[in-house]
């Protein structure tokens, strides 16, 4: 048996993957003990990736769909197909008729990714969604806004800080993603070794706010007024005003 070691494509966490296989089968998939990111941590997600591997319905050659079967063709008339109809579809309709989706799979995939850039400026669509769609982009804008640059993306530095203040997010089973942050609950748990703490402020209980050395429990839908007056407070009043923005979470 042979292990190989890459790094998992799922999500922007990254994490190290320990693959052991035997010949072409993929025998077990954990994590990698000796990444110094992810520091041997894996969701299931990343343990999975053996079962989508091996999975029956997984299609591993193209296929076209004809008069109601599903007939398995080569690489090239695959693609003839779909310029075909592509093409006559662009030509009727007109060019955003189509739209370009881009999920983890092809974000994480240099090839892909070259190659949908290459499909999208052909395509002349200004149609284009992606996984950020419903994810990110408010992260994105302010970003960009802040910065210049939408993926100049700041992160947390869970390892120094003395406090972490979460507004309305779950890290505990996201991992961060986007915050790109491994093994969350054992960075809390070292926080608070070193005396520092963990302040949540959600509607929920979730489970990060399990975790929490305070739970600001707001009424749902007052987080921008809680927003409003945190950056107001930050500037200006500090621990001062901190029973203010908790009586104005209850009041809205």
């Amino acid at each position: 048996m042979k292990s190989h070691y890459r790094i998992c494509p799922v999500c922007e966490a990254g994490c190290g993957l320990e693959v052991s296989v035997d010949g072409t089968e993929v025998v077990r998939i954990r994590g990698n003990t000796n990444d110094h990111f992810s520091e041997g941590h894996l969701c299931p997600k990343g343990v999975a990736l053996a079962d989508l591997h091996t999975d029956p319905r997984r299609i591993r050659k193209p296929q076209i769909r004809a008069n109601g079967e599903t007939l398995e063709v080569s690489s090239d008339a695959a693609f003839a197909e779909a310029g075909r109809r592509l093409a006559a579809v662009r030509a009727r309709y007109g060019n955003d008729v189509v739209a370009n989706y881009v999920g983890n799979s092809t974000a994480h995939n240099v090839g892909l990714s070259m190659g949908l850039g290459t499909f999208a400026r052909g395509a002349a669509t200004r149609n284009l969604y992606t996984a950020s769609s419903v994810d990110q982009l408010p992260k994105q804008l302010a970003a960009e806004l802040m910065f210049g640059n939408d993926m100049a993306l700041a992160v947390p530095d869970i390892e120094h800080t003395d406090c972490l203040l979460i507004l309305r997010a779950n890290p505990a089973v996201s991992n961060g993603s986007l915050w790109m942050v491994p093994k969350f609950r054992e960075k809390v748990r070292a926080m608070r070794a070193r005396g520092g703490a963990l302040v949540v402020v959600d509607p929920r209980r979730t489970e990060t706010a399990r975790l929490a050395d305070e739970h600001v429990s707001i009424r749902p839908g007052a987080m921008p007024g809680c927003s409003r007056h945190l950056s107001i407070c930050s500037r200006s009043q500090g621990e001062r005003c901190r029973p203010r923005i908790a009586r104005t979470a209850r009041r809205r």
